[in-house]
């Protein structure tokens, strides 16, 4: 059928809409692009300032595998407002300068920084109900844009231990009032029914083993003071006591289900944002800690009993909040002897970014404590009580996703984690009605599902920073308002990673001593990822 004739059946209503904008799409794609597995974009615009990429069990864009260009050449990918999705496009590298409108970004790899561990999503009931409530062939499809070797190379998967307020009901494994030798733990029906079936279709379709990682809300209601899941609360006695030492037997434990299921765990942290339990009174569960009660924990508690187990090689992630709390928790918890020879690394939310400078919070813990690394574990769009829930479609989200990974990569993190890797249009299921936004939002009545502009602004980083990747100098020639990091990739190709927020379109060139001169314009409103490989 040709396009022509498919404009006619869709106006005559002969064929669904979305089927007809697949084949245009198909037939576009078959003739201008030159990306091996590539597939375009569905485009469907819901009001806001760009577009989403619909897919269904058939069909849905990906850029498809990626692999470095050969030498004397680089591609760049481009995303923009004007809904450009990871366009690739070729080029050669020049030997002379163009001049490029004045800009010159020069790569500097001899400044080695911090290696890159990862990107990826949480897994929390909410996510795990929305993927399931497709069709089995779109549940694939989903997985697949995240996790497979043609999606956007997640590697990460955050899990929270019980229920958060993305579930549809309070829970933790063990919660037989006075069980402290938890004789009854147990893992939930969501556990069992949905989380652990679809970490195993994503390890299934991943091509590297995925780094789980988990996180607590809250103790059990009876380990604790206020006796309830949520609000303010801590838990019970002191470091060391018996309701401690238990809530610390109650992560091994959770090691210990899951690893029956051949699912073994990355790390964990020491309890998602432990200030929403101690100095506010939280409506969804939370358990809360001081940094002077969680080094004792750590210390006395968790930390042996971790080192006393089969997960010893298991990490630990301090704090799992904001990083407005940094450098002062760091220095708590590492600068006590005991507990820091229990701790990995330094786990950070990105709520309230704006509000702390990346260089007193993040760049001063690395300074610090440079043998402890600093990881992200959760950011979401659509939390802010001014701007909350769903925006289908709004690349101003997208701008704010890539802002602050560029100025989190930029201050020593490792890696990113988004919050829900699935959510439904009104930004849940959440029992607390605490809705946000997601990358991918599901419409489980059209069994389709929509990749947001944010789940394109990750990809930018995910689907080419590598595991081991390390961050690099790159140097501008003047002032530019321009954000952007470089990353050299253990196969010694080179990532460079650049953001327009700016209304202009931005020429520039970059210059690697090493091959030459890449010549490239920024366009407005744009996300763009220049790849090239390096001599010798």
């Amino acid at each position: 059928m040709t396009a022509k004739g498919c404009s006619k059946l869709a106006c005559s209503k002969m064929l669904p809409l979305f089927h007809c904008v697949v084949l245009l799409a198909a037939v576009f794609h078959s003739t201008t692009t030159a990306f091996s597995g590539s597939k375009k974009c569905v485009s469907r615009s819901f009001g806001h300032d760009s577009v989403v990429c619909e897919c269904n069990s058939t069909y849905c864009d990906t850029l498809g595998s990626v692999s470095p260009p050969p030498p004397g050449h680089y591609i760049s990918y481009l995303s923009s407002r004007d809904g450009s999705r990871l366009e690739a496009s070729q080029g050669p590298v020049r030997l002379n300068s163009t001049g490029a409108g004045g800009l010159r970004l020069t790569l500097l790899p001899y400044k080695k920084y911090q290696k890159i561990k990862g990107f990826g999503g949480a897994l929390t009931d909410a996510a795990a109900m929305n993927i399931l409530s497709l069709s089995a062939g779109a549940q694939d499809q989903l997985l697949r844009q995240y996790f497979s070797a043609e999606g956007i190379g997640y590697s990460v998967v955050r899990v929270p231990m019980a229920s958060c307020d993305f579930s549809t009901r309070l829970y933790t494994y063990a919660d037989t009032r006075g069980d402290y030798n938890l004789d009854n733990f147990t893992l939930a029906p969501e556990d069992v029914n949905i989380k652990i079936p679809l970490l195993h279709r994503a390890q299934a379709m991943s091509p590297h083993p995925l780094s789980l990682l988990a996180s607590a809300w809250s103790a059990p209601a009876w380990l604790k003071t206020n006796d309830a899941l949520i609000g303010k609360g801590s838990l019970k006695g002191e470091p060391g006591g018996k309701e401690h030492r238990t809530w610390a037997r109650y992560y091994i434990r959770f090691l210990e289900e899951y690893s029956k299921y051949n699912l073994t765990f990355w790390a964990v942290t020491t309890g998602n944002e432990p200030t929403a339990g101690s100095m506010t009174n939280y409506s969804f569960q939370a358990l809360g800690f001081t940094a002077e009660e969680q080094r004792d924990w750590v210390a006395l508690d968790l930390g042996p009993a971790l080192h006393a187990s089969s997960f010893s090689r298991t990490h630990v992630l301090l704090l799992d909040d904001n990083r407005l709390l940094l450098p002062y928790w760091a220095k708590v918890v590492l600068g006590d002897i005991q507990a820091g020879r229990y701790i990995h690394g330094v786990a950070v939310h990105w709520y309230m970014d704006s509000l702390v400078p990346a260089a007193p919070s993040l760049a001063a813990t690395h300074d610090l404590y440079p043998e402890y690394y600093l990881f992200g574990t959760e950011a979401c769009a659509g939390w802010h009580p001014l701007d909350r829930g769903v925006k289908l479609g709004s690349w101003e989200r997208a701008e704010d996703y890539a802002h602050d990974i560029l100025d989190d990569l930029n201050h020593y993190m490792t890696g990113w984690t988004d919050w829900n890797l699935a959510l439904d249009q009104t930004g849940g299921p959440n029992w607390v009605k605490n809705f946000v936004d997601s990358p991918v939002i599901v419409d489980a009545r059209r069994d389709v599902f929509y990749k947001q502009p944010t789940f394109y602004s990750v990809a930018h980083f995910s689907k080419f920073l590598w595991e081991g990747s390390q961050r690099v100098g790159v140097s501008p020639s003047g002032e530019t308002p321009l954000n952007f990091s470089a990353f050299l990739r253990p196969d010694g190709s080179v990532v460079l990673v650049i953001l327009n927020r700016s209304s202009s379109a931005i020429r520039f060139e970059v210059w690697d001593q090493t091959v030459g001169f890449i010549p490239s314009t920024a366009p407005p409103r744009s996300l763009l990822t220049l790849v090239w490989s390096t001599r010798g």
